[in-house]
């Protein structure tokens, strides 16, 4: 990945001056996103990089100046930039960032520039708000309690808002608006300014170990000397948090901005608390759960340099940063990051090319790292910092692997007669236990058990997963919604349904009748649905009110819980299924991540793996510890089938409501496939999940040696298939997925 050189100075066009804008058009719309020439107002003058708004069509959308207008349209017929938005131009890394990406991902740029400009009300000047101050002549009034705590706190008060009046003098608003209307207090219009506290690099951290310490400074000193990929490898409490705080307050330090992602940060409710706990302040959270007026409040702060350091999910990689002077990539093996619809990318290896064209320092962390990661470590292409213990002399779990063949278990039993023993002992101590079973729901499958008919989704290849705690039927896929009839609709037996396999509400319900009398809680994505949620849950946790968590991969992102030692693992085959390329990688990656949740401090921790595969290779490595050994193993199987990172995918999904339209364009593709050395074309073929939201699907991959680059290929190949002819009138949309993560 070789960014281009880019001038420094934007250019800068005068009324009347041709200019190519880039406009942002949400992605699928009729119009698509790209460069068209405009000319500037004649009362304007714009700059590279000037966020504008502009007319399109029928429609006036954002855009950004790009460059020297193209000369392809008739001056004549060009329209004039409306206005320019008073925001702060969108920078030349920025602007380098979205052309790099819409290449690589063969997404239009339009669409990328839409994920930069996804706050259109962010663009807009902060409206004014009625505030109230006390009047110069204060008027005759009968005093009670409440007036007299109002006037109290306005005197010598800059304007206020009547929810912080109403709150700090403990009244209601009619009180408010009754000396508003007596003249004692006077309505002023403000602009609401959000405070957003500095975070301070100096404040105390926790002290470090040696190896931290080592780590901690080696990362401190690549901050402000360039580009530079930094893998952070250490396992499950040893701390790696606390190790990249100390680049962050160095980057605080040299005046720069901060961009942190993580896989759930909606989730991360104990990640933001230690980062308050370091310095001093919260940071600015990015996330979908934030509301409207927050989202505008942050988008605006990052891009007027008010925010320093944001910690959000994956879109934050499109903040409008001026100053970004170091970037950290949390749980950096995380599918999370892979935005699977819309413009598709990887984040983390997006985060990278950012890092390169802004030529600053970004740090990969994982416990796990991904074999991506791992292989250019490595080859030493990232510089590598290693954590190879926990802090403060924890030590890691025992694993203990349960052979379910031998435990014949009835079809109602899910817990085995060992780890059923290990949550006895864990709870006569006192400790806390965690169940793992990575299914939400009560029942993945619902049939009948007169006929067999299984309960499936209309609009999906997908069975209907049965959640009791809503009374539901849902499609995790799609997210249809229906309730469980009372009848099978293929036999119209009444009362026939039975539940198939577990999901954790029926594990629940196994271990409430085994173990009344325990405080459990639930936490998947159907019960932690956003931070309060969380938060609450963290809290009860760490307050000892809960003794057992039930949980899905939610739970095996980060979570520090002290008394917490024994981790069951109900499935541990649950991810080796299917023959996806990554299936025994992330297997490993997410039991190694759940397992690292027991005894992180004093005392020893247990891991207690069910599992049908006891001789399967992440098994033996899981209960052995050693997980160098397998990601050995795990490359040296990738290489010789040159599979990534030894070779690259391009995945191509072809869909469409109609079967015959997607079969058709799926045949064009197929025969217009490049005959290229290095380059093998497989399919096409149904997809695994044939259909999808209503939509028939068929899939083509394309395999390519390292050293080809696909994207001329592809570009090359979609025009030579002429796909336009058969999809005419049937709604087909063939999407392309560089790098694919997942195989669905």
């Amino acid at each position: 990945m070789n960014p281009p050189k880019t001038p420094q100075k934007p250019a800068k066009f005068a009324p009347d001056a041709r200019i190519l804008v880039l406009v942002a058009v949400t992605f699928g719309a009729r119009i698509d996103g790209g460069l068209y020439d405009y000319k500037v107002g004649p009362d304007q003058s714009l700059s590279a990089g000037d966020v504008v708004r502009v007319p399109l069509g029928a429609r006036t959308l954002p855009g950004v100046v790009w460059g020297p207008g193209s000369g392809a349209v008739d001056a004549k017929k060009l329209k004039s930039v409306i206005e320019r938005f008073q925001v702060a131009p969108m920078h030349r890394v920025m602007r380098d960032f979205i052309d790099w990406l819409a290449g690589y991902c063969l997404a239009s740029p339009g669409s990328v520039l839409k994920m930069a400009l996804n706050v259109p009300d962010a663009l807009e000047p902060p409206k004014s708000e009625r505030a109230w101050v006390l009047a110069d002549e204060m008027p005759e009034l009968k005093i009670t309690p409440a007036r007299k705590r109002v006037l109290e706190f306005m005197a010598g008060q800059a304007p206020a808002f009547s929810v912080d009046i109403a709150r700090e003098a403990a009244c209601s608003s009619s009180v408010i608006t009754g000396l508003a209307k007596a003249g004692a207090l006077e309505g002023v219009e403000v602009t609401h300014k959000p405070n957003w506290p500095a975070p301070d690099p100096d404040a105390p951290g926790p002290e470090l170990s040696p190896a931290q310490t080592t780590a901690a400074k080696s990362l401190a000193a690549r901050v402000g000397h360039g580009r530079s990929v930094t893998l952070l490898d250490g396992v499950p409490g040893s701390g790696k948090t606390e190790v990249y705080f100390e680049a962050v307050a160095e980057a605080l330090r040299q005046g720069g901005q901060v961009l942190v992602l993580l896989p759930e940060i909606a989730l991360s409710a104990q990640w933001l608390r230690r980062f308050e706990a370091r310095f001093g302040s919260p940071p600015a959270v990015w996330h979908s759960d934030l509301g409207s007026a927050k989202r505008r409040e942050t988008w605006r702060g990052v891009n007027d340099g008010s925010v320093r350091l944001v910690v959000g999910a994956r879109s934050a990689l499109f903040l409008p940063f001026h100053e970004l002077s170091l970037i950290v990539i949390d749980e950096e093996h995380d599918p999370a990051f892979k935005q699977e619809e819309g413009v598709i990318y990887h984040a983390r290896d997006m985060a990278v090319v950012r890092s390169h064209l802004g030529e600053i320092p970004i740090v990969l962390v994982s416990a796990t790292p991904s074999l991506e990661s791992a292989t250019h470590a490595q080859s030493g292409k990232y510089h590598l910092e290693h954590l190879p213990e926990r802090h403060a002399g924890a030590t890691l779990p025992e694993v203990e692997l349960v052979d379910m063949r031998a435990e014949k278990l009835p079809a109602t039993r899910w817990l085995s007669d060992t780890l059923i023993a290990q949550l006895k002992a864990a709870f006569a101590a006192g400790e806390q236990a965690m169940l793992f079973l990575n299914r939400r729901g009560y029942a993945p499958l619902t049939l009948c058990r007169t006929c067999g008919h299984r309960l499936k989704c209309p609009h999906c290849s997908a069975w209907l997963v049965e959640h009791r705690q809503g009374a539901r039927l849902q499609c995790h896929h799609c997210g249809f919604v229906a309730p469980k009839p009372d009848k099978c609709p293929e036999c119209e037996d009444e009362n026939s349904f039975a539940a198939c396999g577990p999901g954790v509400e029926r594990l629940a319900e196994e271990v409430s009748a085994l173990f009344p009398d325990i405080r459990m809680a639930l936490a998947s994505s159907d019960t932690l649905a956003g931070p309060l949620k969380a938060q609450d849950l963290v809290n009860r946790i760490e307050a000892h009110d809960v003794d057992l968590i039930i949980g899905t991969q939610v739970v095996a992102k980060g979570y520090h819980f002290p008394l917490l030692t024994l981790v069951g693992v109900v499935d541990g085959d649950l991810g080796l299924a299917g023959g996806d390329l990554r299936a025994a990688e992330r297997t490993y990656q997410l039991l190694y991540q759940v397992a690292g949740r027991a005894g992180r401090e004093q005392k020893q921790g247990r891991v207690v793996v069910q599992t049908y595969m006891p001789d399967h290779p992440v098994m033996a490595a899981i209960q052995a510890g050693d997980r160098d050994a397998f990601v050995q193993a795990e490359m040296k199987a990738r290489k010789a089938m040159s599979m990534p990172p030894f070779g690259r995918l391009v995945a191509l999904i072809v869909s469409g409501p109609d079967a015959g339209g997607v079969d058709a364009a799926a045949m064009r593709l197929g025969r217009a496939a490049p005959h290229v050395e290095g380059v093998q074309v497989l399919g096409p073929a149904p997809a695994p999940l044939a259909m999808l939201r209503g939509k028939h699907r068929k899939r083509l991959l394309m395999k390519v040696r390292p050293n080809i680059a696909p994207q001329a290929l592809l570009s090359d190949w979609l025009v030579r298939a002429n796909i336009d002819e058969s999809r005419k009138g049937r709604g087909v949309r063939i999407t392309v997925d560089v790098d694919p993560q997942s195989f669905m």
